[in-house]
């Protein structure tokens, strides 16, 4: 798959070379060419002189065929303004910003824009936004046996009581994150658009978890 990247700080630099080692072309765009220094010699990928949100400048950077988008610049309203030209212009979903002011993250993410303020950033949580739907290991017990991970639930569970994801998936919700906010659920939950589910489950379980949450729940004959 394709990927395009602005900004070539070393958050940029890392998610590039960590998405093109996994197999994935990318094209990384910067306005400063001096930036690209960060990435190492070796790397492959396409580096684009320009600004993430110029629509000549995302064309030349393989926007009409890309699979994700990354805005990891130093500045918001950049980030934000490339995000909504790739996503309202160009039509790319899986679009994620790099926001240093968590009150506007939380503002972006209800108009749809995933964010990712700095004060808990990491590229490992940029590239799980971006790549296929499946689970995210966030810890283990001692015993190396349950697991607690990020699941990526299927558009079709939104509006089902948490209790269906539980019976569906041999699974038990630990909590939610709720734009930005942890959230314990209750007998009454229900799953919302946006909503990030983690769930405790026993690692060889993984596997299975995965495949029926990342599927429309089944319906009832």
């Amino acid at each position: 798959m394709h990927f395009v990247i602005m900004g070539c700080g070393r958050v940029g630099a890392t998610l590039a070379q960590s998405l093109e080692a996994r197999g994935h072309s990318v094209a990384v765009i910067d306005q400063n060419p001096d930036a690209f220094r960060r990435l190492d010699a070796d790397f492959q990928g396409n580096k684009v002189t320009g600004l993430g949100f110029d629509r000549d400048t995302l064309r030349t950077a393989g926007i009409d065929d890309t699979y994700a988008f990354a805005a990891v610049s130093d500045g918001d309203n950049s980030n934000i303004l490339a995000a909504r030209v790739v996503r309202e212009t160009f039509g790319v979903e899986n679009v994620v910003a790099r926001i240093y002011d968590p009150h506007r993250a939380e503002i972006y993410q209800r108009l749809g824009i995933p964010t990712v303020a700095t004060v808990r950033w990491t590229s490992d949580q940029v590239l799980r936004r971006m790549l296929p739907m499946g689970t995210t290991d966030e810890y283990r017990d001692a015993s190396g046996q349950i697991q607690l991970a990020q699941v990526d639930v299927h558009a079709g569970w939104v509006g089902r009581p948490l209790r269906a994801l539980e019976e569906a998936s041999g699974a038990r919700v630990a909590y939610l994150t709720r734009y930005g906010d942890g959230v314990l659920p209750t007998a009454g939950s229900v799953l919302q658009e946006s909503d990030t589910v983690h769930l405790l489950l026993r690692v060889e379980d993984a596997p299975a978890v995965e495949r029926v949450l990342t599927s429309p729940p089944k319906v009832e004959s």
